[in-house]
């Protein structure tokens, strides 16, 4: 992968989460934040793919990152950490997947259905456990 082409992805990314920011009528102020987190997240999945080549563990970490992210600009911000835990993911729901695992069923392919819905159900688990992990720390840390 070229720089060119990570380059075009965050920006990508950031754009993405930006428009979902608007459509989801987050206010003005937490818009940019927001987005940076739904950038920073979709570098972190190419990060860690390119060092390790599971996309299990790359989900995995850039969905615990953006846990940790929102969880952060929550309490600087003095607003709900799902506020921007949703626009952070957003980069990294399995839309194309889950597409094609769909258009494949419909026409009657089910292997090729069955191998993108397993893909679908890899970054699912991953972005859930990902979240999880990050709220089952924070939880054991505040209540001692």
């Amino acid at each position: 992968m070229t720089v060119y082409d990570i380059i075009t992805q965050m920006v990508t990314s950031f754009i993405g989460s930006l428009g979902f920011a608007l459509m989801f009528g987050m206010r003005r102020r937490h818009l940019m934040i927001a987005s940076l987190g739904g950038m920073l997240s979709w570098g972190i999945y190419l990060a860690v793919l390119s060092v390790r080549e599971s996309v299990f563990f790359a989900v995995l970490a850039a969905s615990a990152f953006s846990m940790i992210y929102a969880e952060f600009m929550a309490r600087l911000r003095k607003c709900p950490a799902t506020l921007f835990i949703i626009i952070a993911i957003i980069p990294l729901v399995p839309g194309s997947s889950l597409y094609y695992a769909m258009s494949y069923a419909v026409s009657g392919d089910m292997i090729n259905a069955g191998y993108h819905a397993h893909q679908t159900v890899i970054w699912v688990l991953a972005i859930s456990a990902g979240i999880s992990f990050v709220t089952a720390i924070r939880e054991l840390r505040t209540r001692k």
